[in-house]
């Protein structure tokens, strides 16, 4: 029976039909009376309208059209009257209302007989599902409808509740555990296949949506599960396999070891789905990626099993020899220009994708035997798609298995290098791909021990009869030279270049293309050494940049571009005289007569312009007022974000290049990643800018900042343009210091606008990874912005920022303890490298954070201390902390109170001294470099308050400069500045000390210096003191002395005045005790040593 008056739902019928037509201009009109009419003036209505249609009406396409549209109003967001935040419209109805047409949609649920329709009403059920649950609020009559729905006489019925269930498994009431069980169960017993499969898919999703320690009481399900597939086998029914296969990779995400019990029969039945050719290539590839799934996350698993590791080689080997069908000739592949025609989902592609998996998650040593027992008979085959899937394995597997087989590089090159003389050019061209790839994986040991076997295999190819292998010789030679020392590539640029040049005439424009990528990069490589070839490459490129003016040789000319300004880099400004301007003229031309979207000369113009500011310095100004525009223009791009209401716009976008799609409160929201790329791009440029005019850049500074840089800091949709707009903000803070003056009121008032943003900013980020570059962001503002820049309300956001940040980190490391604790022994090893990502992640923050804090302390001195003090607690539990990371964090904290503060420093005398002491004892070096530091900083800064304390850590430096090892490359530093640190104390502070002169005949002991660049003066100026003073601590053992000057002269440690002064000292000294330094320089140093050390005597 009808709520609604008749008259309503006539009313809304032709609204509907209004919203289906075909004419534009109806549908248009139609839209508007919807939103105005209806959805904004009583949704009550219309919602219950559309319910009641799709209850009632007697057109199937209209109950269809009507739950899409119900769905759609219902999850639209509206401002509350009261002022509350939106809400979607149907969770902020009147409750009664709402009742009442939640109560309209599960009645035409349960009774749609049509499968189409009844899926569309289940997917408005679902939706509203989803709002009550992330609402906090109860629909309590849905989940009895559901298990009844799931017991129904009809099929249909029964699929429908697993549908509603996997799309919100929010819904299912974790605490009828038993009752949820028995439903999974039944349902994965179903007669009907597709029962089953729907089964399966919302028993994956509610699998996922339950925390860790819930997971285990559903394990006992997973031989149902399991049971599902070999009868969809045996019939051959290709879709509903790969259905059930993409429900298993998601259980093998969320949880892999649940399957272990089971996991060698699941292996062997996806390598019979993977060779089974009756099945469709997708379903084949599912099984592949399901496997390939347990690699990514539960490795050891794999490892273990008997057939996993030999089975998958040959499964992937097998299908990257899936290709090049009716072409074995390769007369189709050879007569493409595209290059870029969609290969992702063929099968050679998919099995290389997965060996660049397994050999990244399981390792040389589990792959690389097994790989290597097909290759050499592979490459030996008379079939070319063999020897082409072996040389593609290689590539693939090379970034995986580098340790290992870096060691047997000779032993692999001897494999790929005559591939390059293969009859067939597709195993050429494979074999250009496996030595390129090897190029960048196996750098730069490939380019030091084997580039004559490298380059005299590649330059030939460049010569080969078809467009395809040469352009890939020259693509590989890109891998290589990117990676190679100039005087490496020296002897081979003549030999190089002029079979490129011949590219360069190729009747092919995309080798042509790929020629000038190839030259660019060489130029970039060889620098100066690029100059000879200057007067010959340099006119060709400016005639392409004039001549080829046709819309398809724009990339050309965007190559042509690239490689003239990376030449004009290589070879600099002098060398480059008036075809500068030449230069930058073409590319205004250029820029002047862009007028299409998607040019690509835009993006190639942007880094050529960034470039020719590098290469020009402050005479690029005056091109800067046609760069900016352009570029500001792309810096200043908003997120571009569509929300996809149906099924059909998401298909749409995701046949399209550079979107992304995400997830959002059960919706689809797409996101044009192209926009992003350029918008970071642009951003990236504009840093260089700032960076190469400095003051120059000035009048471009303050819009830059407001309009760019700051907003970017909070551009949520894209890490990387927040990054590059932190490294944007000092760099423009620094433009205005050098051009007003680093006291100036316009540096000032920028600085006044920026600094509340980045407080902001630190309190507000999530991401531990963006927090660590906002703390580097601020805290090199601060540097440029310099003394007393920060008032105290700022000092404080700052420390309310770092609490919530340091609590947010202890709650990480108490998880991390926690789930450490109850994993197996195969689960901590798996999940191994994702926490010491982690511990890594939080290490970076920690050390960022520490450095924020140094800048605050170095321009604000003790002004500082009042804020800071409200976190004494914190530095204290650190300073006694089990972790290493904390104890050292307490401690260069403490070190920069000491250094900054003085003698008031002397408030936190206790804290600090238990920590210096217990520090210098500490079994991590980097802790007893830290604490050595501080106590030398107590020496210099801390004034008599400290010489009591500074009397007592005498014995704990001397301690820390005689553990085993203390010269070993972990511990010389923390050495050193012990060393540093007594010279300080002897020289600074030594009022309280009972012996000076004993502990100064001992610490000569401690030299030498010769890697701390920070100590070093300290340690050299005592002893130079010493020296001067005719101390007998050094008088009585000159030739000691004299060896650990010179140990310093030669680690160049010694600069300036104080290298002048220690050298005239020692001279002076040798010659008061008549001893001869030629012996001693013979016997102590290498003769390089000996050359370094006489030019300082000279």
């Amino acid at each position: 029976m009808s709520i609604l008056p008749a008259e309503t739902h006539a009313e809304l019928a032709q609204l509907l039909q209004a919203l289906q037509s075909a004419d534009n201009s109806i549908r248009s009109q139609a839209e508007g009376h919807l939103q105005n009419n209806w959805t904004t003036t009583r949704p009550d209505i219309l919602l219950m309208g559309l319910a009641e249609q799709i209850a009632a009406s007697t057109e199937t396409s209209l109950r269809s059209f009507a739950a899409v549209i119900f769905r759609r109003i219902a999850s639209k967001t509206r401002k509350s009257d009261k002022g509350e935040s939106p809400a979607e419209i149907f969770v902020s109805l009147p409750t009664e209302q709402a009742t009442l047409i939640r109560q309209k949609l599960l009645e035409a649920l349960a009774s749609e007989r049509d499968r189409m329709v009844r899926n569309k009403i289940s997917d408005a059920v679902a939706d509203l599902a989803r709002q009550y649950s992330e609402s906090n609020e109860q629909w309590p009559e849905i989940l009895a409808v559901l298990f009844n729905l799931s017991m129904a006489a009809d099929a249909g019925q029964r699929e429908t509740a697993y549908r509603v269930f996997a799309t919100t498994p929010g819904i299912i009431e974790r605490q009828h555990e038993s009752a949820v069980l028995e439903a999974f169960n039944r349902g994965f017993k179903d007669e009907s296949v597709a029962v089953r499969l729907a089964a399966m898919e919302a028993f994956a999703s509610f699998f996922r949506s339950l925390p860790k320690k819930a997971q285990p009481k559903y394990f006992s399900l997973i031989p149902d599960v399991l049971n599902i597939l070999p009868p969809i086998k045996d019939s051959h029914d290709s879709e509903d396999l790969s259905k059930a296969l993409l429900s298993l990779i998601e259980l093998a995400e969320t949880s892999p070891k649940m399957f272990r019990p089971l996991f060698h029969n699941l292996v062997m039945f996806s390598v019979g789905v993977i060779q089974d050719k009756d099945l469709n290539d997708l379903c084949r590839q599912n099984a592949l990626e399901l496997m390939a799934t347990f690699a990514d996350y539960a490795p050891s698993m794999c490892r273990k099993d008997t057939s996993y590791t030999n089975d998958m080689i040959t499964q992937c080997l097998s299908l990257m020899t899936d290709l090049g069908e009716d072409d074995d000739d390769a007369a189709e592949w050879l007569g493409s220009d595209d290059f870029d025609q969609e290969e992702s989902d063929l099968n050679h592609v998919a099995g290389e994708q997965c060996m660049d998996r397994l050999a990244n998650k399981l390792g040389g040593e589990t792959i690389l035997a097994p790989t290597f027992h097909w290759l050499p008979r592979m490459m030996t085959s008379m079939a070319w798609k063999d020897r082409h899937a072996a040389l593609m394995a290689i590539s693939a597997i090379s970034e995986g298995c580098r340790d290992l087989m870096i060691k047997e590089l000779s032993q692999v090159l001897e494999l790929v290098v005559p591939a390059l003389k293969d009859p067939h050019p597709r195993v050429r061209w494979a074999g250009c791909q496996a030595l390129g790839q090897m190029s960048t994986d196996f750098a730069p040991t490939m380019q030091k021990e084997y580039y004559d076997t490298i380059l005299k295999t590649i330059i030939p190819v460049l010569d080969s009869p078809e467009g395809r292998v040469k352009a890939h010789a020259a693509a590989a030679l890109v891998n290589f030279c990117e990676e190679a020392e100039k005087s490496i590539l020296e002897p081979y640029l003549d030999d190089l270049l002029s079979h490129l040049f011949q590219l360069l005439q190729n009747e092919k424009r995309y080798v042509q293309e790929q020629a000038l990528s190839t030259i660019a990069t060489i130029a970039d490589a060889a620098e100066a050494a690029f100059s000879k070839y200057y007067d010959t490459l340099m006119p060709l490129l400016v005639n392409v940049l004039r001549q080829e003016t046709e819309k398809e040789y724009r990339l050309l000319r965007a190559k042509a571009m690239e490689c003239a300004t990376l030449i004009a880099l290589a070879v600099g400004k002098e060398r480059l005289g008036a075809d500068a301007m030449t230069l930058v003229d073409l590319l205004a031309n250029i820029q002047a007569n862009i007028t299409d979207a998607d040019d690509p000369q835009s993006q190639y113009l942007m880094h050529c312009w960034g470039r020719m500011c590098r290469v020009m310095g402050a005479d690029f100004l005056r091109f800067l007022p046609n760069v900016m525009p352009p570029l500001v223009e792309l810096a200043s791009a908003k997120a571009d974000i569509q929300l996809l209401d149906t099924d059909d716009e998401i298909e749409q976008i995701q046949q399209e290049d550079g979107w992304e799609l995400v997830p959002l409160k059960g919706k689809m929201i797409g996101i044009r990643t192209s926009t992003m790329d350029d918008k970071h791009m642009a951003i990236e440029l504009l840093v260089v800018y700032a960076q190469t005019l400095e003051g120059h850049f000035a009048p471009y500074v303050p819009d830059t900042m407001e309009k760019i840089a700051l907003p970017g800091l909070a551009f949520f949709f894209h890490d990387p343009v927040r990054f590059i707009s932190a490294k944007l903000v000092p760099q423009l803070l620094n433009s205005y210091k050098k051009a007003f003056g680093p006291e100036s009121n316009e540096l000032r008032g920028l600085w006044a606008g920026t600094v509340d943003k980045l407080l902001e900013v630190l309190t507000a980020e999530p991401a531990i990874d963006a927090l660590a570059e906002m703390y580097q962001c601020f805290y090199e503002s601060v540097e440029v912005v310099g003394k007393d820049c920060l008032s105290q309300q700022h000092m404080g956001k700052f420390i309310d920022g770092v609490y919530s940040a340091i609590e947010d980190y202890k709650d990480r490391v108490a998880r991390r303890e926690e789930e450490k604790e109850g994993a197996a022994a195969e689960d901590a090893e798996d999940e191994a490298e994702d926490i010491l990502l982690a511990i890594e992640d939080d290490q970076t923050l920690l050390s960022d954070m520490n450095k924020a804090f140094h800048s605050i302390f170095k321009n604000h001195g003790a002004v500082f201390l009042q804020p800071w003090e409200r976190l004494m607690s914190t530095y204290e539990d650190f300073l006694t902390s089990a972790d290493p990371t904390q104890r050292q964090w307490g401690l260069c904290i403490m070190d920069d109170v000491l250094e900054y503060c003085g003698p008031e420093s002397v408030r936190y005398a206790q804290a600090i001294s238990t920590a210096l002491l217990q520090g210098c004892k500490d079994p991590s070096a980097a802790i007893r470099q830290a604490a050595a530091y501080g106590i030398g900083v107590a020496a210099h800064r801390g004034g008599a308050p400290w010489s009591q304390f500074l009397a007592t850590s005498i014995p704990y430096l001397f301690q820390a400069t005689q553990i085993s090892d203390a010269r070993g490359e972990e511990a010389i530093y923390a050495t050193e500045n012990a060393c540093a640190a007594i010279a300080k104390i002897l020289h600074f502070n030594k009022q309280s000390l009972q012996d000076p002169q004993a502990i100064a005949t001992q610490w000569i002991n401690t030299l030498p210096v010769t890697n701390d660049e920070e100590a070093a003066p300290y340690a050299y100026g005592y002893l130079v003191e010493m020296i001067e003073q005719q101390n007998p601590a050094v008088t009585s053992q000159v030739d000691k002395v004299f060896v650990y000057v010179g140990q310093a002269l030669e680690a160049e440690m010694l600069h300036g005045q104080l290298s002048a002064r220690v050298a005239r000292a020692i001279q002076i000294l040798l010659q008061s005790a008549g001893v001869d330094p030629t012996p001693l320089m013979q016997q102590h140093f290498t003769p390089e040593g000996q050359q370094i050390i006489r030019r300082h005597f000279s």
